[in-house]
């Protein structure tokens, strides 16, 4: 079962969404100390041939990106599953 709730309660709209998602991933590489580098190799195992370190950079300073990316990033860090009440 999927819960959309969070430590912080609901998101309240598509931007706190991604600020979220986008907090979490950079908390993931500071945590298994990876650099975007390391993050983008990984990525390439996991169907994401064409992201490269400074591409993964900008989307995590922008925030966007698609739902793709956020499950290949989650495998490439190693999580077979992520709660949501993670994120």
């Amino acid at each position: 079962m999927v819960s959309l709730k969070t430590p912080m309660g609901f998101a309240k709209n598509e931007a706190e969404i991604a600020e979220r998602v986008r907090l979490f991933i950079k908390a993931e590489l500071e945590r298994l100390e990876w650099t975007h580098e390391r993050l983008a190799k990984e990525m390439k195992r996991h169907g994401h041939p064409n992201e490269s370190a400074e591409s993964i950079k900008q989307k995590l300073k922008r925030g966007t990106f698609s739902a793709t990316f956020f499950l290949a990033a989650i495998a490439a860090l190693g999580h077979e599953h992520v709660a949501l009440d993670e994120i």
